[in-house]
């Protein structure tokens, strides 16, 4: 006989849970392998292609299939290829990274680069690495290692404003230094094949943090979402879904318009659409006290976005699973966007129930990036929670789409409080 679980019990379990102790040293490497992927926007194969399909490829069923894309390097790991009588559930993360790319030449040898979606000010020092063609093997890259991004030289040659910082750097003033030096120093740089458009990320590859159980560095965003949808991948391959169609989607091309998971969703038209990115901790952010955000905070689990595109119908779903599995979650809105692949079903025009879970972070858009490794457990298994519950639904035969047609929530039947 069924017998409720006693608060005592409750708490032993929660220490016990995967998410509650810290990452096993096999799957941080595996993070950090993700994260660490050469993948920045439109050139998003080193992470698709060189981390996650072979994982894919190792861990699926044979009657899993892995589907490729002609414009864009993602990928999707379907549970049920062709199977279209089964509801299906799609997972995004974004492989592409915020770059830099090389505007032009100086003739001092200065390769003067954007600063895309970075503060100026935050990459002053940061060691990067450039990815250009073979000057006589188009198609061939090469990477150039050693160099800094720079702007201002020695304080000694700075304005008093920018000494005091009154005043502070624009993107057109920051040059990547490869140190050179000498005669023809722009043919040099010329000669390595360097020309405009070519990426340059930070190099900073993840380490655990000083505090029990985080970590940091460059590009949290959003290795973490394809590392979720991975691990996902992983407890599902060893207990496969009867009832319901899951599309492990790592997408392209997110930070700058949502056209990898846009062009996806249009194709494979998912009944249920899951953006899975990055969050803010708003409660550790610097100056944020006065706007008075909702709290969100690293290390409390991951946060679950109402509003904008979001189906209350889906977050409920979520809310309850998690519950009952004791899973840790934080509630966070949305306006008019979510910000995230969550909104790529309504861009492609397909007719999707979505919603938007993150993992709140620290210093986004930053070589210090800075997250802890219990949001993001929480988020792999909240998930898996969410999808058992719906694979037992109607009485073991699973959510169907009329359910989702029919399960609109209507307020005019609210109840009094």
């Amino acid at each position: 006989m069924y017998q409720p679980m006693t608060s005592k019990n409750k708490a032993a379990a929660q220490r016990t849970a995967p998410w509650a102790k810290p990452m096993p040293k096999k799957q941080f490497d595996f993070m950090r392998e993700i994260l660490a992927a050469p993948s920045p926007i439109g050139l998003e194969g080193a992470m698709t292609y060189g981390v996650i399909k072979p994982n894919f490829d190792r861990i699926k069923p044979k009657s899993w299939a892995v589907q490729q894309f002609k414009g864009n390097a993602g990928i999707v790991l379907d549970t049920h290829p062709r199977d279209d009588e089964k509801p299906s559930v799609m997972f995004i993360g974004h492989a592409d990274k915020i770059r830099l790319q090389v505007r032009s030449i100086g003739s001092d040898g200065k390769i003067w680069v954007n600063s895309d979606s970075f503060l100026p000010c935050t990459l002053i020092g940061h060691e990067v690495k450039l990815f250009s063609q073979k000057p006589k093997k188009p198609g061939q890259y090469r990477v150039i290692e050693g160099g800094t991004i720079e702007a201002l030289g020695a304080i000694h040659f700075s304005e008093p404003a920018q000494r005091t910082g009154d005043k502070g750097i624009k993107g057109d003033m920051l040059f990547l230094e490869l140190q050179l030096h000498g005669e023809k120093c722009k043919e040099r740089v010329e000669a390595l094949g360097i020309r405009p458009g070519d990426p340059i990320i930070l190099n900073r590859p993840i380490r655990k943090g000083f505090t029990e159980d985080t970590f940091y560095g460059a590009y949290l965003d959003n290795g973490l979402g394809c590392f979720m949808v991975a691990e996902l991948a992983k407890l599902l391959a060893k207990k496969p879904l009867k009832n319901i169609r899951v599309l492990h989607t790592i997408a392209t091309h997110e930070e700058i318009g949502r056209m990898g998971a846009s062009a996806i969703a249009g194709e494979m038209k998912p009944d249920i659409l899951i953006g899975a990115d990055v969050n803010h901790d708003y409660d550790a952010a610097p100056g944020l006290s006065a706007k008075r955000m909702n709290n969100l905070s690293m290390g409390k689990g991951f946060s679950l976005t109402n509003g904008s595109i979001t189906s209350a119908y889906i977050n409920s779903i979520i809310e309850k699973a998690c519950r009952k599995a004791n899973i840790p979650y934080q509630i966070d809105f949305a306006g008019r966007d979510t910000g995230t692949d969550a909104m790529a079903a309504s861009l492609a025009g397909v007719d999707s129930a979505a919603t938007s879970i993150g993992f709140p972070i620290r210093n986004m858009h930053t070589i210090s990036e800075t997250g802890h490794t219990l949001d993001v457990l929480a988020a792999v298994h909240g998930m898996e929670a969410m999808l058992r519950e719906m694979d037992k639904m109607n009485r073991g035969k699973g959510l169907n789409r009329k359910d989702l047609l029919n399960e609109h929530p209507r307020l005019d039947e609210a109840k009094e409080a």
